[in-house]
C-alpha cells in the first residue's frame, strides 16, 4: 500500500477529508450562513449546544480565553450543554479529568465520547488494541492484547480497535498494513479524525491511518464519532426531549463537526479562529466542500 503524506497543514488536512468523502454521510446544505459575534446572539433559538473540543473549548493544553465564560453564560440562560469529542485517548475519567483542569465547569453526564461509542460496538472475540501507552485499557470489556512491534501480534488476535494514535509509529502501522491482506478483519476507529490542532501545530489522529487501511480494505473498516452517527445517538439519548432543530453543534470543522450535525438535523455554528482554519478565510474551503453553517463566528 502507498501510504500518502502524513497531513499537517490546514489544506492537506482538508483535501484529505475531500478525499475521504464519499465514507462520510451524506447532505446537503444551504448557503445561507448568518455571521455572528456569540453565541448569546443565538442562545434563544438554542435548547442545547454541543461543543467540539479541540480547536473550539481548548488548543492542546490550553483553555481558549473566553470559553469557560460563555459556557456558564448558556447554562444561566437555561441551555444544555454538552461536549462531544472524537479524542479516544483517554477513558472516561480520563477524559472528564481533561476538561476539569482545563477550567471548565462540565458535569460528567455532559461528555460524550467518540471512543464511548466505539466500546459499545465491541463484541465478544480477543481485540487487538491501539492505544496510547499510558492508556490502562481497564473500560475494554473483552480479551486484548496492546498492539506495539511484535509484528506475531497482528496475526493472533481476531479484529483491531484504534483508540490512540499518541504513540503509534511508522512501522507499526506498516505491521497492521501488512496483516490485513493477510486476513481482512473488522478494524474499528474509535477517533474519526485526521488531525486535531494542538498548540504547535496538528496532530495526527486514528482516523488518517484508519482511512488508510479503508483505501484498500473499505468494508473492514469502521468509524466512530463525528461525523458517523453513533455519538449523535448518544447525545440524543442524554437530551430525549429536545427537538433536533434546537440542538446546535459547534464546530471548527467542516468535514466532521459541520456535517455530522447537519445530516442529523441539527443546527450548526463553525467556529473558525483557534482550530483547523485558524489563520485562513474560511469561505473558500465551505464552497470548496458545499458544506454551509448555520451561524458562523470567530470565538463562542
Amino acid at each position: 500500500m502507498t501510504k500518502p503524506n502524513v497531513p499537517l497543514t490546514t489544506q492537506q488536512i482538508f483535501d484529505r477529508y475531500e478525499e475521504v468523502r464519499p465514507r462520510l454521510p451524506q447532505v446537503t446544505t444551504q448557503p445561507n450562513t448568518v455571521n455572528i459575534q456569540s453565541l448569546l446572539d443565538i442562545a434563544d433559538q438554542v435548547d442545547a449546544f454541543v461543543f467540539d473540543a479541540f480547536g473550539v473549548l481548548n488548543v492542546g493544553e490550553t483553555r481558549i480565553p473566553g470559553a469557560d465564560v460563555r459556557l456558564d453564560q448558556l447554562r444561566e440562560r437555561g441551555c444544555a450543554i454538552r461536549i462531544l469529542t472524537n479524542a479516544a485517548s483517554y477513558d472516561r475519567s480520563g477524559a472528564i479529568a481533561k476538561f476539569k483542569q482545563l477550567g471548565l465547569r462540565v458535569e460528567d453526564d455532559e461528555i460524550i465520547t467518540s471512543r464511548q461509542a466505539a466500546l459499545d460496538a465491541m463484541g465478544e472475540g480477543h481485540w487487538g488494541v491501539i492505544a496510547a501507552d499510558a492508556d490502562q485499557l481497564e473500560d475494554l470489556p473483552s480479551t486484548v492484547t496492546r498492539l506495539t512491534d511484535t509484528a506475531a501480534d497482528y496475526d493472533t488476535v481476531e479484529q483491531f480497535i484504534f483508540l490512540s494514535a499518541a504513540d503509534w509509529t511508522a512501522s507499526q502501522q506498516e505491521l497492521l498494513e501488512a496483516a490485513m491482506p493477510r486476513n481482512p478483519r473488522p478494524l474499528l476507529i474509535a477517533n474519526a479524525d485526521l488531525a486535531a490542532p494542538c498548540d504547535d501545530g496538528f496532530s495526527v489522529e486514528p482516523g488518517h491511518f484508519g482511512h488508510l487501511i479503508a483505501d484498500t480494505f473499505p468494508d473492514h473498516v469502521r468509524f466512530f464519532g463525528k461525523p458517523f452517527p453513533e455519538v449523535y445517538d448518544l447525545i440524543g439519548a442524554s437530551l430525549p426531549t429536545t427537538p433536533m432543530n434546537r440542538i446546535a453543534m459547534c464546530g471548527d470543522t467542516l468535514h466532521t463537526d459541520i456535517l455530522g450535525a447537519a445530516a442529523r438535523g441539527w443546527r450548526t455554528v463553525l467556529v473558525t479562529q483557534d482550530g483547523l482554519f485558524s489563520g485562513y478565510d474560511t469561505q473558500p474551503f465551505v464552497r470548496r466542500a458545499g458544506l454551509f453553517a448555520d451561524w458562523s463566528l470567530c470565538r463562542i
